[in-house]
């Protein structure tokens, strides 16, 4: 080891001698980033270590038969002259000593070990570990039989960072089937100072190889290799093995890779790209690749038997009504797994069950929706003339297989029998709540009732199925589980940093003012600039670009169609004043690149199928999951020409009230805690092929919306607390979108939370206190057994007590005694961990909640 450190990475045990050197680098003023090294990796690299000092001393001897005898020897007694410091701990980083000055993020894989990277669902993306290990080389080979553009921009902020540093970058790759991308070479060389080198055979090419090399000044490289090209679908998704090499564990490889690139790159046969010389040759040499390209054709078929995950569906719900005698029943499926689809076998099963071809009344709650139903059932019947539509001007006659509007049917829904028809499907049925809806399930009595929704959990905090369905979901398929199953079109996520200013605006029963925030953004030149650069930063072909902008009102959306139309980008704003011809010629004309975006308010958040959407902006602020998952979905139907969704989203400067998190969380799957670990470290495990790039002051403003709520103080939950009508636990917890772990933190509990607030009177008894501060100590069980037995100890002997449990969801517990008159009843929830938490929080407050209360507490709505 030298004097004088070579700044960097490193990944060196720390020897005696070297933590030696290490300390007076300190002294003399370097930043010195040293770790402990877990127990369960000391013996590997304690022995790896062993292993080199061995190589050493063998490597002077002469002869196999003394080489043996000095093993042996060095086995009895390894005495090696550099002993290992207490520790043991590993040299990670030497820095310049300056103010502000931090080590680079590090890779998944430890710089000194080889991996193999397949993008299974528990692997680091190949995507990610290319970013984190291009923030600390000092040059980059990249060889790659083509580069598009859906790669290049994964990894830009990290290439943007390259060419500030003055970090080389050497990229060769072909022209073969047309594949490779010009505007991705331009930007390479233009905008990120690489030199590429491009083979033009165009029927053919010898090039096949797919392989990074990372170079580091501390001599710390690394390489992968395997089967990605620099492409969205090879850096992300799931069928790509890359072997990730190490030149302290395979030099030899890294070695020869090094040498290998080098005698490419001299090679006559890969030339240097110039895009100001050579921009109309390569587009010759695209072109004639591309046009020989046989062209697939996306021809809809009559399939007889649904898709192996509709089938499990219909098996859950046959399973519900046979063996359980449950008919009224909710299917949960993602936006473009095909609800309505199944829905329709559904009903072929039945028919064949019952003998007979059912009465069925499917309802939804607009036209489009209902068109593209009934086509479905009569494909999936093979009954061209199945069902009559009863919506707008078109009336049933017979009243037999009817698909009507919601708004229409409600009228004259007391004109039918309750037993009128046999089998009755609802659509989008978290909308059940609302008078329309409910006016029609509480008339109706089918043999078979069908909830259909992508989204059980309502915006006021309830889900769908306590009320209508006994808590209870028959068949689900979520949009995680749908997108690792490679059922849906992956997304690309941008954060975008928007400067926006809403810290001013009104915050109105959880929510900013509508008006205000539409005078915020309605004529904002400013923002409506930064949307379209956006769209032509991060979209790489605008002319193939179908686009959906969600805006905050009818002003908004028609302010941003003419601002885009007119910067040459052609587009429409369509909301519910549009005439359904006018949505239908939108529609089309989005569909056949007449129109590039449409934008709506509220009008395509849900049940409309536009498969061919492969572009969403973003342009509304919304706390809801279920609003955000509803707007994503709209462009995650698979299509043949389709690779990928980009979703633009535009992270404003919010007040503390907004939960920002929110929509991460919809978009992750994952809960606070481990979503900010997973922010901190760039979104490392997606689902294949799904992508989440926060710019810089997009992350910071989530990291410190994170901390803000995940440390939230007890002023704020007695502010927050004040602002809803008499809450019990379950409830504040789904309308505030908090986790049970905000209000059971050190030594609060709910009940001193609302003796804190003003909302139940007195300071409570010591017994009070001490059962409170404990229930923390709770939240971790959740079994039915052990929560009805700390309850019990909790209340005494109980006159009754139920707890209802979910297969599919965490469970919701009710109790009452003898001499209470409340019953702190706890609905189901995301949010809580244990039944045992609610069992005793209902017991520990029936009876101050009792004395305040004389019916079922309210919340608000959102």
């Amino acid at each position: 080891m030298a004097d004088f450190p070579i700044l960097g990475l490193y990944d060196t045990l720390l020897t005696q001698r070297l933590n030696e050197q290490v300390n007076q680098w300190r002294a003399e003023g370097h930043l010195i980033h040293v770790d402990g090294i877990d127990e369960a990796d000391a013996a590997h690299l304690l022995g790896r270590y062993i292993g080199e000092a061995a190589a050493r001393a063998l490597a002077t001897v002469r002869g196999t038969d003394a080489q043996v005898e000095l093993a042996n020897q060095l086995l009895r007694g390894f005495d090696d002259p550099e002993l290992v410091d207490a520790g043991p701990r590993k040299l990670l980083a030497v820095m310049a000593g300056e103010p502000g000055v931090k080590p680079p993020v590090r890779p998944s894989t430890a710089l000194a070990e080889a991996a193999l990277l397949t993008n299974a669902r528990e692997d680091p993306h190949l995507a990610h570990e290319l970013a984190a290990e291009l923030a600390s080389t000092n040059g980059v080979d990249l060889l790659c039989a083509f580069v598009k553009w859906s790669g290049l921009r994964i990894l830009e902020q990290r290439m943007e960072e390259l060419q500030q540093r003055g970090v080389p970058l050497r990229v060769i790759t072909t022209t073969y089937m047309g594949a490779t991308e010009r505007r991705a070479l331009d930007r390479l060389v233009n905008d990120f100072g690489a030199q590429v080198k491009i083979s033009y055979e165009q029927n053919s090419t010898r090039l096949h190889a797919k392989a990074w090399l990372l170079r580091r000044d501390t001599g710390f490289d690394t390489a992968y290799v395997g089967s990605s090209n620099l492409s969205a679908a090879a850096l992300l998704d799931g069928l790509e093995w890359n072997v990730r090499l190490s030149a302290v564990t395979t030099p030899r490889l890294l070695e020869k890779f090094r040498a290998t690139f080098d005698s490419y790159w001299d090679r006559a046969e890969f030339e240097l790209y110039d895009p100001a010389a050579h921009a109309e040759r390569l587009d010759e040499a695209l072109a004639v690749t591309t046009s020989s390209k046989r062209r697939l054709i996306d021809v809809p078929a009559l399939v007889p038997h649904p898709y192996p995950h509709q089938r499990e569906m219909l098996e859950d719900l046959d399973l519900e009504r046979s063996a359980h005698d449950r008919h009224r029943n909710l299917l949960v499926a993602a936006t473009g797994t095909g609800k309505t689809v199944t829905a329709a076998f559904d009903y072929r099963n039945l028919q064949q069950r019952l003998g007979k071809l059912p009465s069925l009344l499917f309802v939804a709650h607009r036209r489009e929706i209902l068109d593209q139903a009934l086509h479905t059932y009569r494909q999936v019947l093979a009954r061209p003339t199945f069902g009559e539509l009863h919506v707008g001007d078109d009336r049933t006659r017979e009243w037999r297989h009817v698909f009507a509007s919601v708004q229409f049917l409600h009228r004259n829904i007391a004109e039918l029998a309750p037993d009128h028809f046999d089998i009755v499907v609802i659509d989008e049925f978290h909308h059940a709540h609302a008078p329309t809806y409910r006016r029609i399930l509480d008339h109706l009595r089918p043999q078979e009732l069908l909830g259909l929704t992508a989204t059980p959990e309502r915006a006021d905090g309830t889900w769908v199925q306590d009320e209508f369905f006994d808590r209870h979901i028959s068949a689900e398929l979520r949009l995680w589980d749908a997108l690792h199953a490679d059922l849906l079109c992956p997304f690309h996520y941008f954060g975008i940093n928007d400067e926006t200013d809403l810290t001013r605006l009104e915050w109105v029963r959880g929510a900013y003012d509508s008006d205000a925030l539409d005078a915020a953004y309605t004529g904002n030149d400013d923002r409506a600039r930064l949307i379209f650069n956006a769209v032509r930063d991060k979209v790489s072909d605008l002319n193939a670009v179908r686009g959906l902008g969600f805006c905050v009102s009818v002003q908004h959306a028609r302010y941003m169609a003419k601002f885009f139309t007119g910067h040459g980008i052609v587009s429409r704003a369509v909301d519910g004043t549009t005439s359904a011809d006018q949505r239908r010629a939108a529609l089309d004309d989005l569909r056949d690149g007449r129109v590039t975006f449409l934008f709506a308010v509220d009008l395509f958040n849900e049940g409309l199928d536009i498969p061919d959407i492969n572009t969403i902006l973003m342009l509304r602020p919304t706390q809801s999951a279920t609003v955000f998952l509803q707007q994503l979905g709209r462009g995650l139907r698979r299509t043949p020409e389709k690779d990928v969704l980009t979703v633009l989203d535009f992270v404003g400067q919010h007040r503390t009230e907004f939960r920002l998190e929110n929509r991460f969380q919809a978009l992750t799957g994952l809960f606070r805690g481990r979503l900010e670990e997973d922010v901190a470290k760039d979104f490392p495990r997606l689902p294949p092929g799904c992508q989440v790039v926060l710019d810089r002051i997009a992350k910071e403003r989530l990291l410190s919306s994170l901390q803000e709520h995940l440390s939230v103080k007890v002023n704020v939950l007695v502010q927050e607390l004040r602002t809803y009508a008499q809450p019990r636990l379950a409830d504040y917890l789904e309308a505030s979108g908090r986790d049970i772990v905000d209000v059971y933190r050190r030594d609060r509990y709910f009940t001193w939370l609302l003796r804190r607030s003003g909302i139940l009177p007195g300071e409570g008894s010591e017994l009070e206190h001490t059962v409170g501060r404990r229930l923390r100590a709770f939240l971790h069980v959740d079994d039915e057994a052990r929560a009805a037995a700390y309850a019990q100890l909790a209340t005494g002997p109980p006159r009754t007590r139920t707890c209802h449990l979910s297969s599919r969801r965490s469970p919701g517990c009710s109790s009452s005694r003898s001499g209470v008159t409340g019953v702190a009843s706890l609905t189901t929830t995301r949010r809580w961990p244990s039944c045992a938490a609610k069992s005793l929080c209902a017991a520990s407050c029936a009876r101050s909640l009792s004395t305040r209360r004389t019916g079922r507490g309210g919340l608000p709505s959102r």
